[in-house]
């Protein structure tokens, strides 16, 4: 997972600044493929977040593109600003939900052992 934001805070310092619509477009496709393949992994727990949501006038990316885009990674779009607080906590509450849906469907919770098996468990302390 570190190496996932070190890569995310290079992609964002080095690629996105200014952000151009057409190349923003695949910087983000090759974005995604890079962190499924530092994973292993065909999908991994991402959204996708549209900044400076309180600059209207000064769009470059339509919230319909952004969406658009966000279904064909197959990721929650969600458009935020930091400005005026506009969805940063739940932008963040959102990733976690996807973190844990993902580690839910990666390893499920074992299920509770009947009251049988718990009496024939025996103890599990160790007296030192």
């Amino acid at each position: 997972m570190l190496l996932a934001v070190q890569v995310l805070r290079s992609a964002i310092v080095q690629d996105f600044i200014p952000v151009l619509t057409g190349t923003f477009f695949e910087e983000i496709y090759k974005f995604q493929r890079q962190i499924l393949r530092v994973k292993d992994r065909d999908e991994f727990p991402m959204i996708l977040v549209g900044n400076k949501a309180d600059l209207e006038l000064q769009r470059q990316v339509t919230q319909e593109e952004g969406q658009q885009l966000a279904r064909q990674l197959k990721v929650t779009y969600m458009e935020a600003s930091a400005k005026i607080r506009m969805n940063v906590d739940q932008a963040f509450h959102e990733l976690v939900r996807v973190i844990r849906k993902f580690q839910e469907q990666e390893c499920p919770p074992s299920p509770e052992p009947t009251r049988k098996e718990k009496d024939n468990s025996g103890c599990h302390c160790v007296i030192v």
